[in-house]
């Protein structure tokens, strides 16, 4: 059974920086496709970014795109999300998830999901 863990949420103003990090237990995540989901309060749960097993494809929401990094060390079993330019509308709880099929994440139905991380973008 796979386990991920996320890091790295917390306060940060408008304009700034976070990444959060996902530690992967019980199976290597090089088997995996991977993604970051998000839930704001009172919205629905969306898709931020998938990367794909390999590490070579990675798909971005509109709202985070050229403003997010996806990322993945296999050998430390542990998945990234950088992100920059914070607005106040990325404030949500973000989940790490892993899939063994490369679909999964593009069709919003991930196997593996951690318990989320907070991130508040406010000044």
């Amino acid at each position: 059974q796979l386990q991920l863990v996320e890091s790295g949420g917390g306060l940060v103003q408008p304009g700034g920086s976070l990444r959060l990090s996902c530690a992967v237990s019980g199976d290597p995540l090089a088997l995996y496709a991977v993604g970051w989901f998000r839930q704001a309060p009172g919205k629905a749960r969306e898709r931020v970014a998938c990367l794909n097993n390999y590490g070579t494809v990675a798909h971005y929401t509109d709202a985070v795109k050229h403003r997010c990094t996806i990322s993945r060390d296999d050998a430390k079993n542990t998945l990234y999300l950088q992100m920059d330019s914070l607005k106040p509308e990325d404030t949500a709880v973000y989940f790490c998830t892993a899939d063994k099929s490369d679909f999964g994440c593009l069709s919003n139905d991930m196997d593996y999901w951690g318990r989320g991380v907070l991130v508040t973008v406010s000044s």
